[in-house]
């Protein structure tokens, strides 16, 4: 029996199971996964691990009420006890109408994944191999003067297979793989010390960059890093870099979700249909991206995906919907469903694209005059309702529309609605992001550092 049938065979047991136990509805998920990741450093092996296991998860619903139970034991024993106590726990919790499966016409219909070519079907690399891909890449950075060590270059590969099953006659699955490398550099020693990293991850080997390009970029970026200190305090422009501007445009599609929207809990509840970023501004997510490792032909409740715009022209089009709180807002599901196996559905998305402006990054850093480069960021304190912001952040001095100085131990703050009305995108879209954001300019943030 092939990996898929032997999933599917297990949610099948389970939803079986879930009926007889007396569930009305019920859906079940099997995962079966592996992975296998290397730590070098000082060219010798750190550090070696391999997982691999099988997760079964159940959800039963029954009479506007649910409950979820999952396990990595799958047998026939365990199976029946999930199913009991799911039953049991789904008629001690709270009422919600708005809970239930698809109906069938809502179904996907087309769940041949294949052609979004996730899975790589060539040979798995060996720990030998990974550990070679880390020692070049370690060997690289280290050929760069200026490197004092390397804190550790890590190489991993993973594949991951999963079935959905659900009582209103779903059932089909998808496999996807995963290869990553990554490399921390380190350059002076105490209180002198700077460290940066650089890393990608692809779905098939053949996408990935030489592990040389890897470990000579965690190089420079660590070397940039040298002398850092704090900067003035004040408003300032800031320029976040493509390595985090990801994270800010992250809290408008949080805020767009529609579990937040439907609590109450989000800075733009009354916002659908109004100005959220500048004129021109497209967001898009398209989860039918080939070879990206979050594209999916169907949702975690069976619904078809479909590319879908978010922001179009800055104005707001639509939350990120499930079924549940599609229905608590009137509203139909975006197909966005995500669950792991031991919790119920909630909306996520995938695959984002902001669209790019028409100026490079060293464009906008010259007009900005003075300011501030943001390329990392630590800690924050965002409140969801308001959109109150303030993060710690790392990146670089501006003066007299260059860069100065690396800087350090510093806040930034604003609101998350003001700022992001007051963007500028550059044009260095990068590929093979689950989220691709050019760097983006902000006027007038506060800047806490000396």
């Amino acid at each position: 029996m092939s990996e898929y049938h032997r999933l599917e065979a297990l949610t099948q047991q389970l939803l079986t199971t879930a009926r007889k136990a007396g569930a009305e509805q019920a859906d079940a998920v099997a995962l079966e996964a592996a992975a296998v990741s290397v730590d070098m450093r000082g060219g010798k092996l750190e550090h070696a691990e391999r997982a691999e296991g099988v997760e079964i998860g159940l959800r039963v619903l029954l009479g506007g009420r649910q409950a979820c139970v999952s396990a990595s034991d799958r047998s026939d024993r365990t199976i029946e006890e999930m199913a009991a106590r799911a039953v049991a726990m789904a008629r001690e919790a709270p009422v919600d109408d708005t809970l239930g499966l698809a109906e069938p016409g809502q179904l996907a219909r087309d769940t041949d994944s294949g052609a979004l070519d996730l899975y790589d079907h060539g040979p798995e690399p060996t720990p030998e191999a990974l550990q070679e891909l880390a020692l070049r890449a370690e060997a690289a950075a280290l050929a760069v003067d200026g490197i004092s060590m390397i804190e550790a270059a890590s190489a991993s590969h993973s594949h991951r297979r999963m079935w959905l099953a659900a009582s209103n006659g779903f059932s089909a699955g998808y496999g996807r793989s995963g290869h990553s490398l990554s490399v921390v550099a380190i350059t002076g020693e105490g209180l002198g010390m700077e460290r940066d990293w650089a890393g990608e991850s692809r779905v098939h080997a053949a996408d990935m960059p030489p592990p040389e390009e890897i470990g000579r970029l965690a190089a420079q970026r660590t070397l940039a890093r040298r002398g850092a200190r704090k900067p003035p305090t004040g408003a300032f422009p800031i320029l976040f870099d493509e390595r985090v501007a990801s994270g800010l445009i992250g809290h408008l599609v949080g805020a767009a979700n529609g579990a937040s929207v439907a609590r109450g809990a989000s800075w733009l509840r009354d916002a659908l249909g109004e100005q959220v970023l500048p004129k021109g501004f497209d967001l898009r997510e398209d989860p039918h991206r080939p070879r990206h490792g979050s594209s999916r032909l169907f949702d975690a409740e069976g619904l078809a995906t479909t590319p879908r715009m978010i922001v179009a022209d800055g104005v707001l089009q639509g939350w990120t919907l499930d079924l549940a709180t599609g229905r608590k807002l009137g509203m139909a599901s975006t197909a966005n469903a995500m669950r792991g196996a031991g919790s119920p559905p909630s909306p996520g998305v995938t695959n984002l694209e902001l669209a790019p402006g028409d100026k490079t990054p060293q464009e906008l850093i010259r007009e900005m005059g003075r300011g501030m480069v943001v390329t990392s960021m630590l800690g924050a304190s965002i409140n969801g309702t308001t959109g109150d912001y303030s993060r710690g952040a790392g990146g670089f001095w501006v003066e007299n529309g260059e860069i100065a100085y690396a800087v350090n131990e510093c806040t930034i703050a604003g609101n998350l609605r003001d700022m992001l009305l007051r963007l500028t995108a550059a044009n260095d879209l990068t590929d093979w992001r689950a989220m691709r954001v050019p760097s983006l300019l902000v006027e007038g943030m506060t800047v806490a550092g000396a």
